[in-house]
């Protein structure tokens, strides 16, 4: 037994050793990031001294890696849906609707992008701005960029444009909060996205997706404008096959229109909405049911919602968030009226 506790104390000791020399190592030594700091001091013109001072600040998360190996995209749809599809995100949509219903007509009129659609991204995002992300931007991408090589490269760019993002916005990029994949207020830009896509709608002079609704609702709607919106066309129908059709098409998981609604009609799907012509294209767009297979046509507004997240549950799911919140609102302005 006393040989045991000793082994044990051992090891303990040896563990506890090797902790307090990894916490004592500064992250700003690593061979990997040294060289990230000589390329943003080359390419961009960042202090070398300044970075290395950041990133010694910098800590890496295991619960980032941890939570970015179970993404929610990964459940059957039936499952995913009941994340987003809920009475209370269905009402809280509404009252965001109401609380900025000016502000969301401005951004129909301006880019085309249905009120509900914004409200329902946002919804979806992070439950109206409640839920915006509690990582340090810094230390999510830093973690996913040098120490998640299934997705480094990605998330290399991500960190290079958030430093990009916060020297531009004149931001301390120690001060900002996000997802664990380094998603940013209440539309969940990216670093990019923000970079390229996040406006000043209600023109104070300052970019604000996290604090300020009305840059969170014009930023959306510009992100969808800008990746082909098409004001007033439809986004998805759900299809029914025929015995005839091409069981290959009913098994297809791309989600980029290449289909003629012509050639899917000819192939058995005879619902399809008599107004859709015949050139236009489509995605067959296949999920799981709770009972059985669901088949929707993937129209180019679906692919649109699709560029926010590669994904066909998150598409569908905002667009079925979109006509409930849409549908209620209307609902209770039909029984105020009453």
């Amino acid at each position: 037994m006393l040989k045991f506790t000793k082994i044990f104390l051992a090891i303990l000791s040896l563990n506890l050793f090797l902790a307090s020399t990894v916490s004592a190592e500064k992250l700003s030594d690593r061979e990997d990031i040294q060289l990230f700091i000589n390329e943003m001091h080359e390419k961009h013109g960042f202090d070398k001294a300044a970075l290395e001072t950041l990133f010694s600040k910098t800590r890496m998360q295991p619960s980032i890696i941890k939570a970015i190996s179970r993404p929610a995209e990964r459940k059957p749809w039936h499952d995913y849906r009941q994340i987003f599809i809920t009475q209370s995100r269905i009402e809280l949509g509404v009252e965001f609707w109401n609380e900025h219903a000016d502000l969301l007509k401005q951004a129909e009129e301006k880019y085309g992008v249905p009120p509900e659609v914004i409200v329902s991204i946002i919804g979806v995002e992070t439950r109206y701005g409640r839920h915006t992300g509690n990582y340090r931007v810094i230390d999510s991408l830093s973690t996913l960029a040098f120490d998640y090589p299934p997705r480094s490269k990605f998330f290399r760019s991500e960190l290079k444009h958030y430093l990009l993002m916060t020297r531009e916005e004149n931001v301390d990029p120690l001060s900002l909060k996000g997802s664990y994949a380094g998603a940013m207020g209440q539309p969940q830009f990216i670093s990019s996205s923000f970079r390229s896509y996040a406006i000043d709608f209600d023109g104070d002079g300052k970019r604000d997706i996290w604090n300020n609704p009305a840059d969170a609702i014009g930023s959306v709607a510009n992100y969808f404008v800008r990746h082909g919106w098409k004001p007033g066309d439809k986004i998805t129908q759900m299809i029914s096959p025929s015995a005839n059709t091409d069981t290959a098409l009913l098994q297809e998981k791309d989600l980029k229109p290449s289909h003629t609604i012509a050639s899917l009609r000819q192939n058995g799907f005879t619902d399809i909405d008599n107004t859709l012509e015949g050139d236009s294209l489509a995605a067959v767009i296949n999920l799981d049911g709770a009972t059985a297979p669901e088949h929707w046509l993937g129209l180019k507004n679906f692919y649109v919602i699709t560029r926010y997240n590669h994904s066909a549950l998150y598409a569908m799911a905002v667009y079925q968030l979109s006509e409930k919140i849409r549908e209620r609102r209307q609902q209770a302005e039909q029984n105020n009226d009453a």
